[in-house]
């Protein structure tokens, strides 16, 4: 199916979403939440793998995998692939009835490399079979897949296959996780800002990828590390952040650290982040602890990007540097930002990805 299709279903559906609530931060994501939308709740135990499914009860959804890789001579990548679901209205579609939409899905997917970055997006609704996630685990907008191939008796994100196509670029690629599942902030429940904005949020940081990318100049075989991030709510922003900086770090000590900033329009900086151990164990530190501090710009699209990062975390001496693959990683999409692999250098050195949203 072409884009142009998907992308009018899209348009008629976000036209009946009033502007004043796309205007609520970054996407809309600050618009007080309809009182039908369930709300995440502190002390709620996450359960798996139920919730690696769906939540239409909750008004976005995402699943979200980044990889850093690279070839045998040695030349950086980066791969993204994530799957969005929006809710006009809260409950599961039903299956079959074709003018049913109140679950707007939304797929993007990226290959970066030191000289280019090549993007696309899908857009469908549900109720036709075009997108959704479903049991055994496969997650999928049109021919784009994110697929469990771990055993029966494992965690269905344990094993995944992964494939997406663009007018430019493809990848397939197999992952395979050698660590835990980890839950941000209060076993799960992750803050989003001082009014009390929260979501669902949890990861697999621990993937071992391999397989191969599909570029202009010919196929590349690539191996690397990858990250899933799992993030469901009905208002994850307050009505006054304009988006966020966010970090997956991986460090050669064998450690990561998940990190964000979200930018207030007062100025403010509301930052979380949590440190995973290299075996998983996961310690989540609360707004403040986390320092960014943005460096070196690029101009992006007509506007000044903050490429750079000085990133600090003083309870686990961490003090980095991030520096961007290619600087001009922006995507051009419906809701557009800047997503790409970084270095990292300093206190700790390792490889990551950032991702940063609201700049306009």
């Amino acid at each position: 199916m072409t884009a142009s299709v998907p992308a009018a279903i899209l348009s008629a559906a976000l036209a009946a979403v009033p502007a004043a609530v796309l205007a609520q931060g970054y996407a809309g994501l600050g618009a007080e939440a309809d009182g039908d939308f369930a709300v995440p709740q502190q002390g709620a135990a996450l359960a798996f793998p139920g919730d690696h499914l769906p939540h239409p009860d909750y008004r976005i959804e995402w699943w979200y995998l980044t990889a850093a890789l690279s070839a045998a001579d040695g030349t950086r990548y980066g791969v993204q692939w994530t799957l969005f679901r929006s809710a006009l209205r809260p409950g599961a579609d039903t299956p079959g009835l074709p003018g049913d939409t109140r679950q707007i899905w939304m797929g993007h997917a990226a290959v970066t490399t030191p000289d280019a970055h090549l993007f696309d997006e899908r857009l469908a609704r549900g109720g036709v079979g075009q997108a959704g996630v479903t049991e055994p685990f496969e997650a999928w907008i049109d021919d784009w897949t994110m697929r469990s191939t771990a055993p029966a008796d494992a965690d269905p994100l344990d094993a995944i296959a992964l494939t997406a196509r663009g007018d430019r670029f493809a990848y397939d690629l197999a992952l395979e996780a050698t660590g835990p599942l980890v839950l941000h902030g209060d076993a799960g429940f992750s803050v989003k800002s001082p009014a009390g904005q929260a979501s669902y949020y949890y990861s697999q940081p621990f993937y071992d990828v391999s397989g191969t990318l599909t570029l202009p100049e010919g196929d590349v075989e690539v191996t690397g590390s990858g990250w899933l991030d799992r993030e469901w709510s009905s208002q994850p922003l307050s009505g006054d952040q304009e988006g966020w900086d966010w970090f997956s770090l991986s460090f050669e000590s064998g450690a990561k650290l998940m990190g964000f900033g979200l930018r207030e329009s007062d100025g403010g900086h509301f930052t979380s982040a949590t440190w995973i151990a290299p075996d998983g164990t996961e310690t989540a530190y609360g707004d403040g602890a986390l320092r960014l501090t943005p460096g070196a710009t690029a101009e992006v699209a007509g506007r000044t990007i903050p490429v750079e990062w000085r990133v600090e975390l003083p309870d686990e001496g961490l003090d980095v540097t991030t520096t961007p693959l290619n600087p001009r990683a922006w995507m051009g999409t419906t809701f557009s930002y800047w997503e790409g692999p970084i270095a990292i250098s300093g206190s700790h050195d390792g490889h990551g990805y950032l991702e940063m949203t609201g700049y306009e």
